[in-house]
């Protein structure tokens, strides 16, 4: 393993330069063409087999014989965020940045591919890389999925790694189960009858209507669920009304349902319409409910966290494994390829002690750039534990 490790060290450099070219130019959810050009251009350098998929999506595939079938994921995408930090790499693209790490984990699955090439007569089987577009939304997973991603050959364990500012760096976070909470949308259209605001018994006021509501969902959470499992209900838009005089006829609401369990993901939808049922039918209102299923549960295999902690405990570059018992309640649509295969989803440590980091999504979000070699060398120490001759 030293001839990797020293490997890995000799590509750091370029790991960065990608990383930062990347962020330069960044795109959004299925307009990642430059993105996924240049991983292209670099794979096929390689000499690694490279199919397009889902738009543009990126699929590539080292052979190395008969035995099991890896697949590593990255995400490419960026944020419709205008990026406001001092780096000299900053995003030469107005209002559109790389705020979530997705540079780096691109950077850091083209560094795996580069080792794993070099490195393939150690292996029995095959890797999929997975270069997966639209993480942020509308979600590129399940259309991967749907075009085959997981086939031909048939995927056996995928693993898949987010960037994280809330560990340091060096440290790799594992949640044994759940890794990741479903996220679901809502949208609540009270109706009501408009009127003169000096007359508001001719009418029925929707703001009035959606005020109780608003107020009365949080009692699902606080009264409807057990209090050891995770849920919330976030309604971050309210839109109604025309003018300061008129009796608002129809109010808008709209928000997101994130849980853990999944048997209870399939009750909130009926728990948060009986509320807006019982409160527009004592207001002699009425009311539409549209509620979405978006991104599952993310749930990692518990029997490969046992299977790979070794390998993991094994990297130089590791000083600490944490085991996060707490899910994030954020989601991610790499537990769509949880659903078809075992895997394991990482946390990866990326914040230097000594500076000051903002969380993802954030205009000033950035990492430290020494997780990148290790980033590459968690999937390749994994890869070789399932896979090497």
């Amino acid at each position: 393993m030293d001839e990797i490790i020293k490997y890995i060290e000799e590509i750091e450099e370029e790991l960065i330069s990608i990383r930062r070219d990347i962020h330069q130019y960044p795109e959004v959810g299925f307009e990642e063409h430059r993105t996924s050009q240049k991983i292209v251009d670099f794979l096929e350098e390689l000499d690694i087999k490279v199919d397009r998929l889902a738009k543009t999506g990126v699929v590539a595939l080292l052979d190395c014989g008969e035995g099991p079938v890896i697949a590593l994921r990255a995400d490419i995408d960026a944020l419709p965020i205008e990026e406001k930090t001092e780096v000299s790499y900053k995003s030469k693209v107005k209002g559109i940045m790389h705020a979530c790490g997705h540079d780096g984990h691109t950077a850091i699955l083209l560094g795996v591919a580069k080792v794993l090439s070099k490195f393939r007569d150690r292996l029995k089987g095959k890797v999929k890389f997975i270069f997966q577009p639209a993480e942020e939304g509308p979600g590129g997973a399940f259309p991967l999925i749907e075009a085959g991603v997981l086939e031909g050959p048939k995927v056996d364990n995928i693993f898949g790694l987010h960037i994280e500012e809330s560990l340091p760096t060096g440290t790799i976070g594992i949640q044994p189960k759940v890794g990741s909470a479903a996220a679901d949308e809502i949208d609540i259209l009270i109706k009501g009858k408009g009127g003169h605001a000096a007359a508001p018994h001719q009418g029925v006021d929707a703001i009035i209507t959606a005020s109780q509501v608003i107020t009365a969902l949080q009692t699902v959470i606080s009264r409807q669920i057990n209090p050891q499992k995770s849920a919330v209900i976030s309604l971050g838009t309210i839109n109604g009304g025309y003018k300061r005089n008129v009796i608002a006829d129809e109010v808008k609401v709209t928000g997101t349902v994130r849980t853990t369990d999944p048997d209870l993901r399939k009750m909130m939808p009926e728990m948060i319409e009986q509320i807006i049922k019982g409160i527009t039918l004592s207001q002699r209102s009425d009311y539409e409910l549209d509620y979405r299923f978006g991104y599952p549960v993310l749930i990692n295999s518990t029997e490969l966290v046992q299977e790979v902690k070794g390998a993991i405990g094994s990297i130089p570059y590791v000083d600490d494994i944490k085991y996060i018992l707490r899910s994030s309640m954020g989601a991610e649509d790499f537990a769509y390829y949880l659903k078809e295969v075992p895997g394991i989803f990482f946390r990866l440590g990326a914040a230097d002690p000594q500076e000051d980091y903002y969380p993802g999504h954030h205009p000033k979000f950035n990492f430290d750039e020494k997780a990148l070699k290790i980033g590459v060398a968690l999937f390749v120490y994994i890869t070789l534990n399932r896979i090497e001759e």
